[in-house]
């Protein structure tokens, strides 16, 4: 999905799940159409009210790929009125500049991330977080540890993973050498600025 469109979703955020319901058609298309995979609906079902359905529903979505957000339009095909406003807003919309993310300190860029941050982290990736920590020196067979050990839970498998990483590295698994797989996975940025809120 491209800057402007998460942009677009994290700016009406709160007006969305307020709008949507993800109860009906919209989880099903984007299931249907290979947006969300089974984990994802499971992961979205299990939220207690319609509106962390939501949420949990557009924290997925950035990370589904290009087509996602439009994806994400044709689904709404029970909220005409909401797919109108995201995509007159979409038109209007300008993409934040990169220079305008705010730049880390250095003293907190050779830190290590705890686990809070990791955990906050994961939950603003999806299935990019593989090749995340492939750049971070972990393996395939690593990746597959995590995955038996936590075989139902995606944001779990992802938190082993960077544990892992930072048991291995010691004080050199940095937030700076974590940042530049992000940046070489063309993450977006902000997913490191949440973690670091």
């Amino acid at each position: 999905m491209d800057a402007r469109d998460k942009q677009l979703l994290r700016s009406l955020r709160l007006e969305l799940c307020t709008e949507v319901l993800v109860d009906g058609l919209v989880i099903q298309y984007l299931y249907q159409e290979g947006i969300l995979t089974d984990s994802h609906v499971q992961e979205i079902k299990s939220q207690t009210t319609s509106q962390r359905k939501t949420m949990m529903l557009l924290d997925i979505l950035p990370t589904r790929g290009p087509k996602a957000f439009d994806a994400f339009l044709d689904s709404l095909q029970e909220f005409p009125w909401v797919k109108e406003k995201l995509m007159m807003k979409r038109k209007e919309m300008t993409v934040q500049d990169p220079a305008d993310v705010t730049e880390i300190a250095p003293c907190i860029l050779k830190t290590s991330p705890t686990d809070q941050q990791l955990n906050k982290l994961a939950r603003r990736l999806g299935p990019e977080w593989e090749h995340i920590v492939l750049c971070l020196g972990l393996s395939h067979t690593d990746i597959y540890r995590c995955k038996v050990n936590h075989p139902h839970n995606l944001q779990s498998q992802i938190v082993a993973a960077f544990v892992l990483w930072r048991q291995r590295l010691g004080k050199k698994a940095t937030i700076q050498n974590l940042q530049a797989s992000l940046m070489a996975e063309e993450v977006d940025p902000s997913a490191i600025q949440y973690m670091l809120e």
